[in-house]
Protein backbone atom coordinates (compact mmCIF):
# COMPACT_ATOMS: atom_id res chain seq x y z
CA UNK A 1 0.00 0.00 0.00
CA UNK A 2 1.34 3.79 -0.61
CA UNK A 3 1.54 4.92 3.04
CA UNK A 4 1.20 8.94 4.44
CA UNK A 5 3.49 8.69 7.62
CA UNK A 6 2.70 11.83 9.92
CA UNK A 7 5.37 12.11 13.16
CA UNK A 8 7.42 14.74 14.40
CA UNK A 9 9.09 13.51 17.59
CA UNK A 10 11.66 10.89 18.04
CA UNK A 11 9.18 8.34 19.07
CA UNK A 12 7.62 8.13 15.96
CA UNK A 13 10.44 7.38 13.98
CA UNK A 14 10.62 3.66 14.98
CA UNK A 15 7.37 3.02 13.52
CA UNK A 16 8.34 5.16 10.12
CA UNK A 17 11.20 2.95 10.09
CA UNK A 18 9.20 -0.32 10.87
CA UNK A 19 6.95 0.37 8.07
CA UNK A 20 9.68 1.24 5.59
CA UNK A 21 11.34 -2.61 6.61
CA UNK A 22 7.91 -4.08 6.22
CA UNK A 23 7.71 -3.06 2.39
CA UNK A 24 5.22 -0.79 2.52
CA UNK A 25 5.57 2.41 -0.11
CA UNK A 26 5.82 5.40 2.02
CA UNK A 27 4.99 7.95 -0.33
CA UNK A 28 5.76 11.38 1.85
CA UNK A 29 5.87 12.31 5.27
CA UNK A 30 3.92 14.78 7.25
CA UNK A 31 5.34 16.17 10.08
CA UNK A 32 5.94 19.80 12.30
CA UNK A 33 8.03 22.60 10.81
CA UNK A 34 11.85 23.21 11.20
CA UNK A 35 11.96 24.32 15.12
CA UNK A 36 14.86 27.01 16.67
CA UNK A 37 16.69 24.35 19.23
CA UNK A 38 19.66 25.23 21.61
CA UNK A 39 20.98 28.42 22.86
CA UNK A 40 22.05 29.75 19.41
CA UNK A 41 17.99 29.11 18.45
CA UNK A 42 19.21 27.27 15.65
CA UNK A 43 16.63 26.03 12.84
CA UNK A 44 16.53 22.04 13.27
CA UNK A 45 14.37 19.44 11.34
CA UNK A 46 12.30 17.09 13.79
CA UNK A 47 13.36 14.12 14.19
CA UNK A 48 10.78 12.10 11.57
CA UNK A 49 11.75 15.03 9.03
CA UNK A 50 15.42 13.91 9.22
CA UNK A 51 15.31 10.49 9.14
CA UNK A 52 12.56 11.16 6.29
CA UNK A 53 15.52 12.66 4.44
CA UNK A 54 17.72 9.96 5.03
CA UNK A 55 15.72 7.58 3.52
CA UNK A 56 14.77 9.67 0.60
CA UNK A 57 11.01 10.05 1.13
CA UNK A 58 9.79 13.41 0.55
CA UNK A 59 8.60 15.79 3.78
CA UNK A 60 5.54 18.02 3.81
CA UNK A 61 6.46 20.49 6.99
CA UNK A 62 2.98 21.76 8.37
CA UNK A 63 2.45 23.11 11.40
CA UNK A 64 -1.32 22.72 11.08
CA UNK A 65 -3.33 20.49 7.93
CA UNK A 66 -4.98 23.07 6.29
CA UNK A 67 -5.87 23.61 2.48
CA UNK A 68 -2.80 23.68 1.47
CA UNK A 69 -1.42 20.45 3.10
CA UNK A 70 -4.51 19.16 2.28
CA UNK A 71 -3.84 19.35 -1.69
CA UNK A 72 -0.32 17.73 -0.82
CA UNK A 73 -1.75 15.09 0.58
CA UNK A 74 -4.23 14.33 -1.72
CA UNK A 75 -1.29 14.87 -4.40
CA UNK A 76 0.54 12.25 -2.79
CA UNK A 77 -2.42 9.69 -3.12
CA UNK A 78 -1.90 7.46 -0.47
CA UNK A 79 -4.07 4.38 0.64
CA UNK A 80 -3.77 4.73 3.55
CA UNK A 81 -1.87 7.13 6.16
CA UNK A 82 -0.13 6.06 9.67
CA UNK A 83 0.02 8.84 12.44
CA UNK A 84 1.92 8.57 15.72
CA UNK A 85 2.71 11.66 17.67
CA UNK A 86 1.95 14.32 14.76
CA UNK A 87 0.74 17.51 16.93
CA UNK A 88 -1.71 18.86 15.21
CA UNK A 89 -5.41 18.07 14.53
CA UNK A 90 -5.94 16.40 11.12
CA UNK A 91 -9.58 18.02 9.77
CA UNK A 92 -12.11 16.26 8.06
CA UNK A 93 -11.33 16.80 4.74
CA UNK A 94 -7.87 15.50 4.85
CA UNK A 95 -9.34 12.46 7.24
CA UNK A 96 -11.44 11.31 4.14
CA UNK A 97 -7.99 11.51 1.56
CA UNK A 98 -7.00 7.70 1.70
CA UNK A 99 -9.21 5.11 0.80
CA UNK A 100 -8.23 3.35 4.34
CA UNK A 101 -8.50 6.28 6.47
CA UNK A 102 -5.83 7.47 8.74
CA UNK A 103 -4.42 4.88 11.81
CA UNK A 104 -3.53 6.39 14.91
CA UNK A 105 -0.72 4.57 17.06
CA UNK A 106 -1.11 5.96 20.48
CA UNK A 107 0.31 5.09 23.56
CA UNK A 108 -2.31 4.56 25.97
CA UNK A 109 -4.66 1.66 26.43
CA UNK A 110 -8.05 3.29 24.96
CA UNK A 111 -10.18 5.31 26.41
CA UNK A 112 -7.71 5.50 29.24
CA UNK A 113 -5.76 8.83 28.78
CA UNK A 114 -6.95 10.18 26.03
CA UNK A 115 -5.06 13.46 24.68
CA UNK A 116 -1.54 14.46 24.12
CA UNK A 117 0.23 12.92 27.50
CA UNK A 118 -0.84 9.34 27.73
CA UNK A 119 2.42 7.86 29.20
CA UNK A 120 3.59 11.09 31.34
CA UNK A 121 0.01 10.98 32.95
CA UNK A 122 -0.39 7.04 33.14
CA UNK A 123 3.13 7.14 35.18
CA UNK A 124 1.99 10.17 37.63
CA UNK A 125 -1.18 8.65 38.36
CA UNK A 126 0.62 5.64 39.41
CA UNK A 127 -0.98 3.14 37.00
CA UNK A 128 1.18 -0.46 37.06
CA UNK A 129 -0.13 -1.35 33.47
CA UNK A 130 -0.29 1.10 30.62
CA UNK A 131 0.06 0.11 26.71
CA UNK A 132 -0.53 1.21 22.53
CA UNK A 133 -3.22 0.41 20.47
CA UNK A 134 -3.97 1.28 17.11
CA UNK A 135 -7.29 3.06 15.81
CA UNK A 136 -9.04 4.52 13.44
CA UNK A 137 -8.52 8.36 13.50
CA UNK A 138 -11.84 10.44 13.51
CA UNK A 139 -12.56 14.04 14.14
CA UNK A 140 -12.86 13.44 17.90
CA UNK A 141 -10.48 13.19 20.47
CA UNK A 142 -8.80 9.63 20.53
CA UNK A 143 -12.06 8.19 20.33
CA UNK A 144 -12.22 6.08 16.96
CA UNK A 145 -12.38 2.22 17.01
CA UNK A 146 -9.43 -0.18 17.94
CA UNK A 147 -7.51 -2.22 15.87
CA UNK A 148 -4.66 -3.93 17.61
CA UNK A 149 -3.40 -3.43 21.22
CA UNK A 150 -0.48 -4.32 23.19
CA UNK A 151 0.25 -4.34 26.81
CA UNK A 152 3.36 -2.90 28.61
CA UNK A 153 3.96 -3.30 32.95
CA UNK A 154 4.97 0.33 34.35
CA UNK A 155 8.89 -0.53 36.18
CA UNK A 156 8.88 1.13 39.89
CA UNK A 157 11.83 3.06 38.62
CA UNK A 158 10.73 4.08 34.78
CA UNK A 159 10.48 7.55 34.14
CA UNK A 160 7.69 8.52 30.99
CA UNK A 161 10.54 9.20 28.58
CA UNK A 162 12.04 5.18 29.40
CA UNK A 163 8.54 4.00 29.32
CA UNK A 164 7.72 5.89 26.09
CA UNK A 165 10.79 4.01 24.59
CA UNK A 166 10.31 1.21 24.76
CA UNK A 167 6.11 1.83 24.18
CA UNK A 168 7.52 3.35 20.69
CA UNK A 169 9.34 0.21 19.55
CA UNK A 170 6.59 -2.29 20.44
CA UNK A 171 4.06 -0.33 18.82
CA UNK A 172 5.92 0.35 15.90
CA UNK A 173 5.75 -3.19 15.40
CA UNK A 174 1.59 -3.11 16.36
CA UNK A 175 1.13 -0.32 13.61
CA UNK A 176 3.21 -2.49 11.06
CA UNK A 177 0.90 -5.11 11.69
CA UNK A 178 -2.51 -3.58 11.92
CA UNK A 179 -1.38 -1.91 8.10
CA UNK A 180 -0.69 -5.18 6.80
CA UNK A 181 -3.83 -6.47 8.20
CA UNK A 182 -6.09 -3.75 6.49
CA UNK A 183 -3.88 -4.25 3.00
CA UNK A 184 -5.04 -8.00 3.23
CA UNK A 185 -8.56 -7.24 4.57
CA UNK A 186 -8.45 -8.56 7.66
CA UNK A 187 -8.29 -5.59 9.90
CA UNK A 188 -11.29 -5.52 12.60
CA UNK A 189 -12.36 -2.41 14.44
CA UNK A 190 -14.06 -2.41 17.64
CA UNK A 191 -15.52 0.59 19.46
CA UNK A 192 -13.17 1.50 22.34
CA UNK A 193 -14.77 0.19 25.66
CA UNK A 194 -14.59 1.63 29.55
CA UNK A 195 -13.65 4.51 31.50
CA UNK A 196 -12.47 7.38 29.75
CA UNK A 197 -9.50 9.66 31.02
CA UNK A 198 -8.02 12.66 29.88
CA UNK A 199 -4.00 13.23 29.39
CA UNK A 200 -3.64 16.87 28.62
CA UNK A 201 -0.09 18.06 27.48
CA UNK A 202 1.91 18.82 30.59
CA UNK A 203 3.47 22.53 31.18
CA UNK A 204 5.76 23.94 33.49
CA UNK A 205 3.49 23.74 36.05
CA UNK A 206 2.92 20.53 36.10
CA UNK A 207 6.59 19.64 36.87
CA UNK A 208 6.51 21.44 40.45
CA UNK A 209 6.89 19.20 43.00
CA UNK A 210 4.38 19.34 46.24
CA UNK A 211 6.50 18.59 49.07
CA UNK A 212 3.30 18.28 51.07
CA UNK A 213 2.17 15.78 49.26
CA UNK A 214 3.36 11.98 50.33
CA UNK A 215 6.23 10.31 48.89
CA UNK A 216 4.83 8.28 46.78
CA UNK A 217 3.10 10.95 44.80
CA UNK A 218 6.21 13.45 44.79
CA UNK A 219 8.15 10.25 43.34
CA UNK A 220 5.76 9.42 41.09
CA UNK A 221 5.31 13.21 39.27
CA UNK A 222 9.13 13.22 39.25
CA UNK A 223 9.44 10.56 36.83
CA UNK A 224 5.54 11.27 34.58
CA UNK A 225 7.58 14.45 34.30
CA UNK A 226 11.33 13.42 32.77
CA UNK A 227 12.52 14.68 30.63
CA UNK A 228 9.95 16.88 29.78
CA UNK A 229 8.96 19.37 31.13
CA UNK A 230 11.01 18.24 34.00
CA UNK A 231 10.51 18.21 37.81
CA UNK A 232 11.29 21.30 39.63
CA UNK A 233 11.10 23.13 43.22
CA UNK A 234 12.13 26.87 44.32
CA UNK A 235 14.85 27.89 46.76
CA UNK A 236 14.78 31.42 47.94
CA UNK A 237 12.45 32.16 44.91
CA UNK A 238 15.11 30.65 42.37
CA UNK A 239 14.03 27.76 40.35
CA UNK A 240 16.12 24.42 40.66
CA UNK A 241 15.04 21.72 38.36
CA UNK A 242 15.54 18.01 39.57
CA UNK A 243 16.03 14.81 38.29
CA UNK A 244 14.10 11.46 40.11
CA UNK A 245 14.13 11.10 44.06
CA UNK A 246 14.20 7.78 45.58
CA UNK A 247 11.59 6.85 48.54
CA UNK A 248 13.71 6.52 51.92
CA UNK A 249 10.30 5.15 53.66
CA UNK A 250 13.16 3.94 56.89
CA UNK A 251 14.47 7.44 57.53
CA UNK A 252 13.41 9.83 60.24
CA UNK A 253 10.64 11.95 59.45
CA UNK A 254 11.48 15.91 58.26
CA UNK A 255 8.77 18.63 57.61
CA UNK A 256 7.84 19.04 54.23
CA UNK A 257 10.29 20.72 51.95
CA UNK A 258 13.27 20.96 54.53
CA UNK A 259 16.62 18.91 53.91
CA UNK A 260 18.58 17.26 56.08
CA UNK A 261 22.23 14.80 55.35
CA UNK A 262 22.10 11.06 55.28
CA UNK A 263 25.67 10.02 55.02
CA UNK A 264 26.23 11.20 51.47
CA UNK A 265 22.91 11.46 50.79
CA UNK A 266 20.50 14.34 50.68
CA UNK A 267 16.70 14.09 51.97
CA UNK A 268 13.88 16.29 51.70
CA UNK A 269 10.70 15.91 53.73
CA UNK A 270 7.15 15.78 52.33
CA UNK A 271 3.78 15.02 53.69
CA UNK A 272 4.97 11.26 54.71
CA UNK A 273 8.57 9.85 54.61
CA UNK A 274 11.64 11.38 53.33
CA UNK A 275 12.42 11.47 49.52
CA UNK A 276 16.51 10.82 48.36
CA UNK A 277 17.58 13.95 45.93
CA UNK A 278 19.66 12.31 43.16
CA UNK A 279 20.46 15.53 40.52
CA UNK A 280 20.09 19.05 41.06
CA UNK A 281 20.55 22.13 38.89
CA UNK A 282 20.84 24.95 40.20
CA UNK A 283 19.48 28.08 38.25
CA UNK A 284 22.25 29.14 35.92
CA UNK A 285 24.92 26.13 36.53
CA UNK A 286 24.74 22.70 35.04
CA UNK A 287 23.38 19.58 36.73
CA UNK A 288 25.54 18.37 39.61
CA UNK A 289 24.45 15.44 41.80
CA UNK A 290 22.85 16.17 45.08
CA UNK A 291 26.02 15.53 47.33
CA UNK A 292 28.21 17.91 45.15
CA UNK A 293 25.58 20.26 45.61
CA UNK A 294 24.91 20.08 49.15
CA UNK A 295 28.77 20.70 49.33
CA UNK A 296 28.16 24.42 48.49
CA UNK A 297 25.20 24.77 51.22
CA UNK A 298 26.85 26.29 54.54
CA UNK A 299 24.15 24.42 56.77
CA UNK A 300 21.72 22.09 54.74
CA UNK A 301 19.89 21.65 57.60
CA UNK A 302 18.21 25.37 57.53
CA UNK A 303 17.53 24.57 53.15
CA UNK A 304 13.75 24.51 52.70
CA UNK A 305 12.72 24.27 49.22
CA UNK A 306 9.39 25.97 48.69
Amino acid sequence: MRVLFAGTPAVAVPSLDALVAAGFDVVAVLTRPDAPLGRKRVLTPSPVAARATELGIDVIRAAKVDAGTTARIAAAAPDVAAIVAYGGLVPRAALEIPRHGWINLHFSLLPAWRGAAPVQRAVIAGDDVTGAVTFRLEEGLDTGPVFGTLTEAVHPDDTAGALLERLSRSGSVLLAQTLSALGAGHAVAVPQQGQVSLAPKLGLEDGRLDWRQPALAIGRRARGVTPEPGAWTTLAGQRIKLEPVLLRPEAPALPPGHLAPDGKAVLVGTGSHPVELTRIQPSGKKMMTAADWARGQATLESVVFE
